[in-house]
């Protein structure tokens, strides 16, 4: 009778006692997504503001002789300024990103996934704000950046957030760890 339920539909009593230990399990891991998302978005949000007020228009702050200095620049572009003149289409990939991260977060049971992908949806909002309510106007704003180490691009702490959630998800996905905590041998 079990195997007729199971085949119908019919939860039977296996069923309904695994499900309330795994629902709690995935609450938390979706709480632990939005809780890393709002830290990142927070610490970048501020950052920036501190940069605005304190650093632009002023000259860069050294910090570790010429290896490192805080810069505020302005980039319309993506990563290393490039592509200025699409600004429209990188603040529509941020918001499908933050999409796709919210339906995704319904099937995540994997906490380091769940870090993985709040550290890429915090960075993706703080860029994503910047992109909405900065000059020039709405859809069209410059991020603020401001961290310029010596020979490579200015970036800021929302760039850091996407670029740690992304080796993160790079190696969870060699190791054959699952945004649903299952794992794969390939």
């Amino acid at each position: 009778m079990a195997e007729a339920e199971r085949i119908i539909g019919t939860p039977d009593v296996d069923d309904e006692a695994a499900a309330p230990a795994e629902q709690p399990k995935g609450r938390r891991r979706i709480a632990v997504l939005f809780g890393v998302a709002v830290v990142a978005y927070l610490i970048d949000l501020v950052s920036k503001m501190i940069v605005v007020a304190k650093l632009e228009h002023h000259a860069p702050i050294e910090i570790i002789g010429d290896l490192l200095r805080f810069e505020a620049v302005r980039n319309a572009g993506a990563a290393f300024g490039i592509g200025e003149a699409f600004t429209v289409i990188f603040t529509v990939i941020a918001a499908t990103v933050i999409v796709v991260i919210i339906r995704l977060a319904r099937k995540l049971y994997s906490l380091p996934w769940a870090i993985a992908l709040g550290l890429l949806l915090g960075g993706a909002l703080g860029n994503l704000t910047d992109r909405i309510f900065r000059a020039p106007g709405v859809f069209e704003g410059a991020v603020v950046d401001f961290i310029a180490p010596k020979g490579f691009a200015v970036f800021n702490l929302a760039d850091s957030a996407i670029v740690c959630g992304g080796i993160l998800i790079v190696i969870l996905s060699f190791r054959g760890l699952d945004p649903d905590g299952t794992v794969h041998k390939d």
